[in-house]
C-alpha cells in the first residue's frame, strides 16, 4: 500500500491540474456564447422601429414569441381584450417575454359607429382585462381596422391612452407571402410602426429576413412613445444623433415644398382607408382630391377643411406626426382612389 501511495497521489493531482484546466475552457467559453448569442446588443442602433402586432393572444402567440425572442426583438402587441380574457397565460407570457401590451378594443368591432359611451365601456373594458391579466394597464390603442375618428380618440385619451395607427402595412392579412412581408418591412424608416398580426406563419417567418434589412440599416426594434406615438429606444429615449449634418433650416421655410405620399393599406366592401405620409417638413399642408360620389367619414392625425363641392380636402398638421389617414366610403364607385394635389411646409 505505501509503494501505491505516492502514485494515487501523483494521479490525483494531475486529475485536478486537469479539470481545473477543463473549468476554465468552459468558462472561457461560456463567455464566447454569452457575447456571440445576442449579436443585436452590438448593433448600433441610429434609429428605432415599432413592430406591432394585433388581434393576440391567439393559440400560437406561443410560436410568435419564440421567433421573437430567438431573433432578439421586443415588440408592441396590440391585443383584443376578449382574447386576454380567454387566454390569460398568452398574454403573460407577452410580458414575461418582454414585449409591451396595449389595447386594441374588447371584440375588433367597427368602433366608429358606437356611441361615445359604447367606445368607453369597450376601450375601459379592454384594459381592466389587459391589467388583470398582466398587472400593467395600457398606454397605446389601436382601433380595429384602422378606423378612427375624433370622439373616439378622445375617449382613449381620457383612458389614458394614445392613439397608434401605422405607417407601413405589412399585408400579412391580405395573404401576403413571406417576401412581400419583407419587403414591405423594408420600407420602415426611423421612428416609424408597421402592422402585422398574431397567428399568421407568414409573419413568423419573414422575422428573421426583417431584422437582417434593419441590423443592415442600423435600425433597432424599439417601444412606442406614448406621448408622440413614433418608435424610439426601450428605455423611452431618443434615438442618438447620426452623423448627418442637421439641415441649414428647421423646419423648412413656410411655403416650401414637400412630399406626400398616399397608400391604401385596408380596402372592404364599402369603404377603404388611405394613410399618408409625408416628409421634408414637420408642418406642412397636403391637398387631396377625392373622385364624386366617394366621401370621407373620418380622419386622423391632422385637421381637415374642405371646398364647396366637398371633393378637395385640405390637411393640415396637428402636432400628430408626419403621417396621416381617412376612411372613404366608395359610394357606387370602388375604383377611384384619393389624389395628391400639393404639398407645401408651413
Amino acid at each position: 500500500m505505501s509503494r501505491l501511495f505516492p502514485r494515487t497521489a501523483l494521479w490525483s493531482r494531475r486529475l485536478r491540474a486537469a479539470l481545473a484546466v477543463l473549468a476554465t475552457a468552459v468558462a472561457m467559453c461560456g463567455v464566447v456564447l454569452a457575447a456571440t448569442s445576442t449579436p443585436s446588443n452590438a448593433a448600433a442602433c441610429n434609429g428605432y422601429v415599432g413592430l406591432t402586432f394585433d388581434d393576440g393572444p391567439t393559440g400560437s402567440t406561443s410560436a410568435l414569441l419564440n421567433v421573437l425572442r430567438t431573433n432578439g426583438v421586443r415588440a408592441t402587441m396590440f391585443n383584443v381584450g376578449q382574447n386576454v380574457q380567454n387566454n390569460r397565460s398568452a398574454a403573460q407570457a407577452q410580458v414575461a417575454a418582454g414585449m409591451w401590451v396595449a389595447n386594441h378594443s374588447w371584440n375588433h368591432a367597427h368602433m366608429t359607429s358606437m356611441s361615445q359611451a359604447q367606445m368607453q365601456s369597450d376601450l375601459s373594458q379592454t384594459s381592466s382585462a389587459i391589467q388583470s391579466a398582466t398587472g400593467s394597464r395600457p398606454v397605446l390603442f389601436r382601433p380595429p381596422y384602422g378606423e378612427t375618428n375624433s370622439t373616439l380618440q378622445s375617449v382613449a385619451s381620457s383612458l389614458g391612452m394614445r392613439q397608434v395607427i401605422w405607417d407601413v402595412d405589412s399585408q400579412d392579412w391580405n395573404g401576403a407571402s413571406v417576401s412581400q412581408i419583407v419587403a414591405n418591412a423594408s420600407r420602415l424608416q426611423a421612428g416609424q410602426v408597421i402592422l402585422m398580426h398574431d397567428g399568421i406563419q407568414n409573419t413568423r417567418d419573414a422575422i428573421g429576413q426583417i431584422m437582417a434589412n434593419l441590423t443592415s440599416r442600423n435600425l433597432c426594434p424599439g417601444m412606442i412613445s406614448p406621448s408622440t406615438g413614433r418608435a424610439v429606444a426601450p428605455d423611452g429615449t431618443t434615438p442618438p444623433p447620426t452623423t448627418t449634418p442637421p439641415p441649414t433650416t428647421t423646419p423648412p421655410p413656410s411655403g416650401g415644398t414637400c412630399t406626400a405620399t398616399a397608400t391604401t393599406p385596408n380596402v372592404w366592401g364599402d369603404r377603404y382607408n388611405t394613410s399618408v405620409t409625408v416628409s421634408g417638413a414637420s408642418t406642412w399642408t397636403v391637398v387631396v382630391a377625392i373622385t364624386s360620389p366617394q366621401r370621407v367619414t373620418t380622419i386622423w392625425n391632422g385637421t381637415a377643411t374642405w371646398d364647396s363641392s366637398g371633393t378637395v380636402m385640405t390637411m393640415r398638421s396637428n402636432g400628430s406626426g408626419n403621417t396621416f389617414g381617412f376612411t372613404t366610403m366608395t359610394n357606387g364607385n370602388s375604383s377611384a382612389r384619393p389624389q395628391i394635389r400639393s404639398c407645401t411646409s408651413g
